[in-house]
């Protein structure tokens, strides 16, 4: 059951094709690259000593995945293409063929067959088994639903529907020619029957993709029940993935059995030209120690990151970082006390989504709700804030730090975005922007970090790059002060140390990331910067 991939969102989270005929949309890239990993996990028992992990089965994570001996941060863990790809649940229209963005706009190019939008003629996706096959583009075609999305295309929720059923079509093509991949699938947890309990959920699958496929997508063959089972693996067990603008969603054979924590173990990302899943330990983990990666935002607070667990997964996290009022001492949740002003605010009960909210130094409480409706509008202003807006997001910070607590997750997620536009952008870069701003820049990078080291530690990509910004602020922070004398030459040297260490770790990291992500590009630069100061 695997998380959706959070990189940077818009906002402050953040060739030519050979024509040919495809007997399965994913058929030719599973049986030509199969999965690469030390050991077939499902092989996997107590006694091979020579694997890293083993499979387990508990009633409470059903099957999970263990450490089969001591295993370093950074292993390689799981490489393996997917076996079903397709685009997320969004109403931002992307290419069919390589999940770029595109628009629905008339002038916008389309495919010459089935009128979806597509990014061009020369889309590398285009009658490939990773994106628009010849299969798909003959059924779109048959039921005009090209023309039919062109006429919704000022209806977000609708464009949000027709996008969602493409990968749920893709699998029922997959279903028709490759049955032992369908029968792969099929093993997936679905968590059928508690849908059929939520009778929200379940209505919505309903009338959205059910009635729609069998009534508009010439699929009426299919069966209710095989719909709902396949949209519940869909939900329990897709990983979003993307790189460079590029966004999808994606079932792989064995990463979906790792076990979720708020503080994972491991972390991955995605090559941005087969859509392989690369999964690595992000710390040392120790002989028989679950192997976990988060579900959820980690830098969302508790309240939210069980609210999307449970609409998206159907479960109530309990880990150790959920269970603790102060998340593991980072305290990213708390409020300010309005009444006493020195107190701060939190959850009385963590584990329990209704439980009051209440000051640890007056008698001051608020309920559940109302935490709620307060975090949804000020997570409302921030989105509102352009994410390349310094004064907006200053004002933000200025603003929200009388109401949030300093570490909150809110105005962490502004100190982020500043952190990376700080130097960046005209008007703020690096060698003109005043002293003052150099500071912030360093002071955000050192507060991020702070909490990025308790809840990603490791060799996890916001650290690599928190880290590489950091050390432009620190070298460019010394080196104006030494030209005016505000530091002495041992302190210079000492922030030249601090900057060297910075280098090494953020390469150290972001060099494991994908060739051609902008991640990886990064970890060359610092592993540059560190050549030219003559360090390995």
């Amino acid at each position: 059951m695997p998380p959706r991939k959070h990189k940077n969102k818009k906002k402050h989270h953040q060739h030519q094709a050979q024509q040919q005929q495809q007997a399965s949309p994913m058929q030719s890239s599973n049986k030509s690259s199969p999965t690469k990993m030390e050991g077939n996990i499902e092989s996997c028992d107590s006694t091979s000593k020579q694997l890293p992990f083993r499979i387990e089965k508990s009633t409470v994570l059903g099957r999970y995945v263990v450490a089969n001996r001591d295993l370093k941060a950074g292993e390689l863990l799981i490489t393996e293409e997917p076996l079903a790809i397709g685009p997320c649940v969004s109403a931002d229209a992307v290419c069919l063929g390589c999940y770029m963005p595109v628009e629905l706009q008339s002038a916008q190019y389309r495919c010459s067959a089935c009128k979806w939008p597509m990014c061009g003629p020369q889309c590398r996706g285009l009658h490939q088994p990773t994106g628009h096959t010849a299969q798909e583009c003959e059924l779109l075609r048959t039921q005009k639903l090209g023309e039919a999305l062109e006429a919704i295309r000022d209806k977000p929720d609708l464009v949000k529907n027709y996008y969602e059923l493409i990968l749920i079509v893709r699998i029922f093509l997959i279903k028709q020619n490759a049955p032992e991949i369908y029968a792969e699938i099929l093993q997936m947890e679905s968590h059928s029957e508690l849908r059929k309990s939520n009778t929200e959920l379940w209505q919505y699958y309903e009338q959205n993709v059910v009635q729609r496929l069998q009534r508009d997508w010439g699929m009426a063959a299919l069966t209710v029940d095989e719909i709902h089972t396949i949209c519940g693996i869909l939900d329990v067990n897709c990983f979003e993935i993307g790189q460079n603008s590029a966004k999808a969603r994606c079932l792989y054979r064995s990463a979906f059995l790792l076990a979720h924590d708020c503080c994972p173990n491991t972390a991955h990302t995605d090559d941005p030209q087969s859509y392989a899943i690369i999964l690595r330990t992000s710390r040392a983990i120790r002989k028989d120690e679950g192997i976990t990666l988060s579900y959820a935002y980690t830098l969302q607070g508790t309240l939210k990151r069980r609210e999307f667990m449970h609409a998206g997964k159907l479960f109530w996290c309990c880990c150790q970082r959920c269970a603790d009022p102060k998340e593991l001492g980072t305290d990213c949740s708390a409020l300010l006390c309005p009444k006493c002003k020195s107190g701060s605010v939190r959850s009385v009960e963590p584990l329990n989504q209704s439980a009051a909210w209440s000051c640890d130094r007056c008698d001051y409480t608020l309920k559940s709700t109302e935490i709620v409706k307060l975090l949804d509008t000020i997570n409302m202003n921030l989105e509102n804030i352009d994410a390349h807006n310094i004064p907006g997001l200053e004002g933000f910070l200025k603003k929200y730090e009388r109401v949030l607590g300093p570490n909150h997750y809110l105005l962490l997620s502004a100190k982020y975005s500043l952190c990376q536009i700080y130097g960046r952008i005209e008007g703020y870069l690096l060698h003109t922007m005043p002293l003052e701003n150099v500071e912030k820049k360093e002071n955000y990078c050192r507060h991020f970090l702070s909490i990025i080291n308790v809840l990603e530690p490791g060799l996890t990509r916001l650290r690599g790059l928190i880290l590489y910004e950091l050390h432009g602020a620190i070298m460019m922070r010394s080196q104006r002060l030494m030209m005016t004398g505000g530091i002495s030459e041992a302190e210079f040297k000492r922030n030249i140390k601090e900057v060297i260490k910075c280098l090494q770790e953020s390469r150290d990291i972001l060099l494991l990331e994908p060739i051609g992500s902008s991640e990886q590009e990064m970890g060359a630069a610092a592993a540059g910067a560190l050549a030219e100061m003559g360090v390995k």
